[in-house]
């Protein structure tokens, strides 16, 4: 195992007005621990796999599903070769209240293909959950690329699937893609009832379950080549806003230190720049951009958003991976961006990794139960798995 230690002190006297703000950030600081080597990395989750109490790290590799129990990370294998192709991506929640997560899984994954390739797999936990795990294939749309447990009216959860391309679809002209909402029957090895979500976007690389509204139920913020989507469930039927306009392959939320809600995307999909854009007050159409974070990232393919100083606010982790560098040219890296002043127009920056994890996937969780959130990241071209403990002191 290999571990490194980033340290940054930063402290700033901000002008607003005729008033001056102290904005605080704290000295902080990362450790490092490589855990494993694998193959690509395309999928993580932070969660509680065998419900000890401890976060465990979740892994959808290219041709295993693995978890990596807390604290010392051992390695268990829970499925193998699902599907002739990759695996593509996970999703893991407590669904049942248990304390232990239950698994999805999509794989068959190719990248151009839009008729008849991608897969959707439920995976059945044994007894103990160190032992490979039932897997449960379930109807899917070509192309299936995220997928996320959201919570319904009711407190119970259902999946929800999205794929990269619509079906027959080339190059994101054609038929959109469909977002499909899975509903966990009482035997998980019945049939699944789905609803359709959404239709009409295309190249949609991630998405993102939020809370924004006064009911229990999760929506999603999508993004796509027609920007960042917000899809809302309002009486059993799917509403749907758009936010951004920009093509967009990575989205997350966060707060600022005002209490402003933001997103964070990377544009376009696979994309060099890094933005920011700021909920109108009104809460209604197109929001404003923020900020232009970076506009030089190589291959951006992975966003986390965070309180990892522990100022009360959120910022911005983006991973990039640089796998085509004749295209691209340029190493990959893991930044942290974050806010100068209350109102997020002013930003900082700060490097977390470079060349020896090209970022396949990243995820943020506390993993040594300090209450500061530690970042995990999944190394395509490196092929390493690795955590970075927060080691920012509070205050």
């Amino acid at each position: 195992m290999k571990i490194q230690r980033l340290c940054c002190l930063l402290s700033f006297i901000l002008l607003q007005g005729n008033a001056a703000e102290e904005f605080f950030l704290p000295a902080f600081s990362w450790t490092t621990e490589e855990i494993d080597q694998i193959e690509i990395g395309y999928g993580l989750q932070l969660v509680d796999i065998n419900g000890d109490g401890k976060t465990d790290i979740l892994l959808a590799d290219k041709s295993t599903v693995q978890w990596y129990e807390n604290p010392g990370w051992e390695k268990h294998i829970i499925a193998e070769n699902l599907t002739v192709r990759d695996n593509v991506c996970i999703a893991a929640r407590d669904i049942d209240g248990d304390g232990k997560a239950e698994i999805a899984v999509g794989g068959q994954w190719n990248f151009l293909e839009t008729m008849k390739d991608g897969a959707v797999h439920y995976l059945v936990a044994p007894e103990d959950r160190t032992r490979p795990w039932k897997p449960v294939k379930l109807y899917n749309d070509p192309s299936v690329h995220r997928m996320h447990w959201i919570t319904g009216a009711n407190g119970g959860h259902s999946l929800a699937v999205k794929p990269l391309r619509g079906k027959g679809s080339i190059d994101g002209v054609g038929p959109g893609l469909r977002i499909l909402n899975y509903f966990v029957p009482g035997d998980p090895t019945a049939e699944w009832e789905t609803e359709v979500i959404s239709d009409f976007l295309h190249l949609s690389h991630n998405f993102h379950p939020v809370n924004w509204d006064e009911d229990p139920e999760e929506e999603l913020i999508v993004a796509a080549k027609e920007g960042v989507w917000y899809h809302d469930r309002v009486e059993d039927v799917w509403e749907t806003g758009q936010l951004t306009d920009e093509f967009a392959g990575e989205v997350r939320d966060g707060t600022l230190p005002n209490g402003r809600r933001f997103i964070a995307t990377v544009e376009p999909m696979h994309g060099t720049a890094c933005a920011v854009y700021l909920e109108p007050e009104n809460g209604k159409g197109i929001w404003p951009r923020l900020s232009l974070l970076d506009d030089a990232i190589k291959d951006g393919h992975a966003l986390a958003c965070a309180d990892f100083l522990g100022n009360g606010s959120d910022q911005i982790m983006v991973g990039w991976r640089a796998m085509h560098p004749k295209e691209v040219p340029g190493e990959p890296g893991i930044k942290l961006f974050y806010p100068l002043n209350a109102s997020g127009n002013e930003w900082g920056e700060t490097s977390i990794s470079g060349e020896e994890i090209a970022v396949e996937d990243i995820k943020a969780a506390d993993l040594n139960g300090d209450n500061k959130p530690d970042l995990v990241a999944a190394g395509r071209k490196t092929k390493n798995l690795r955590i970075f403990f927060n080691t920012t002191p509070t205050f």
